[in-house]
């Protein structure tokens, strides 16, 4: 039982839409004129699209008089129905140890006009387009597990849209930048996909649902075994040169500030510097040129002190001058 699914009570004959897991097996119903409702979970029972479509077909009955109506009460279906408003996500559903499969979902009663892109301002990537209708899923992409700090910033944005009055709903606009220490953790079943995944919803305040904290259960955590915690993801060896030209970092580097430009530079280095120490490695060597010397500082500023750094000094004088430093790791 999910956020978005139209359940019947067991005990009544209100129907509605389930709009909050709450603790203690209890879920919150939306029924109809807006009345939102407690109820114990194994008190509701999920409604099939089929059995919707079934029995909710017209029955026949005695004709009545029926006063003149006017063309807003003859158009279309009407606000009164009892809408799954919220159900969005994003889902990363495991294909093998390394690789991911991207989806988007929507399980909530309207169609949802949508682009998804990956990137920051001014640089975002389209990843897909289209419209997602009720109920429905898209696959996006593949994406591989030992690349994960390199995914960047996934941004969605959607449209609410029904062939009907209405009113109007803001349109959705959601940027993850996800975290592995949290990723790998929020695992659980994706609705309408119905398999396990790393699910995140998009149509709430945080992108993780949050997470109640109970004690009990954290003393338990501390006394599990090791081996229940998730393995940790070695990034891939870095080459022992790396090169921190721009020019060799990105081809929209004509587009960037310098400000931008020495941000990309820095964030190449410490991610290939914490991989050279992840995996082992005595020694790198970054090549920063000579320039006006600000990124050779910032790097330097960065190495000074670091409890992982046996000492560093300039590398290759004959062939890069003074724009090369070499790192020995302790």
């Amino acid at each position: 039982m999910n956020i978005g699914d139209r359940v019947r009570l067991v005990h009544g004959r209100e129907e509605g839409i389930v709009t909050k897991i709450l603790p203690n097996n209890i879920i919150e119903v939306e029924i109809e004129d807006g009345f939102r409702i407690p109820v114990k979970r194994n008190e509701a029972v999920v409604i099939s699209e089929l059995e919707q479509k079934v029995f909710k077909a017209p029955v026949a009955s005695t004709p009545t008089f029926e006063p003149q109506r006017s063309i807003y009460d003859r158009v279309g279906p009407t606000t009164s129905d009892v809408l799954s408003n919220k159900g969005v996500y994003m889902a990363f559903v495991p294909v093998n140890d390394r690789e991911l499969s991207q989806y988007i979902i929507n399980n909530t009663d309207w169609d949802l006009p949508f682009m998804l892109s990956v990137g920051t301002d001014p640089h975002h990537k389209g990843l897909a387009s289209g419209i997602l209708k009720p109920k429905t899923h898209q696959k996006v992409q593949h994406v591989l597990v030992p690349e994960f700090e390199n995914w960047g910033t996934f941004t969605f944005q959607a449209f609410y849209y029904r062939p009907a009055f209405m009113q109007l709903k803001q349109p959705l606009i959601k940027s993850i930048k996800f975290r592995i220490n949290t990723f790998f953790k929020n695992k659980q079943k994706a609705p309408i996909l119905n398999q396990e995944a790393h699910l995140f919803q998009l149509d709430i305040e945080d992108s993780v649902n949050p997470v109640k904290i109970e004690p009990e259960k954290i003393v338990e955590k501390m006394f599990e075994k090791s081996a229940s915690t998730p393995a940790l993801v070695i990034p891939p060896k870095p080459a022992k040169v790396v090169d921190l030209h721009i020019e060799e970092l990105s081809d929209d580097y004509l587009f960037m500030s310098n400000r931008q430009m020495l941000e990309l530079q820095l964030s190449t280095f410490e991610k290939q510097f914490e991989a050279a120490i992840a995996n082992g490695m005595d020694e790198i060597i970054f090549i920063h040129g000579v320039g006006n010397g600000v990124l050779r500082n910032e790097l330097h500023k960065k190495l000074s002190g670091h409890k992982n750094v046996k000492y560093f000094e300039d590398s290759q004088k004959e062939k890069f001058g003074y724009g090369a430093t070499k790192v020995k790791i302790k």
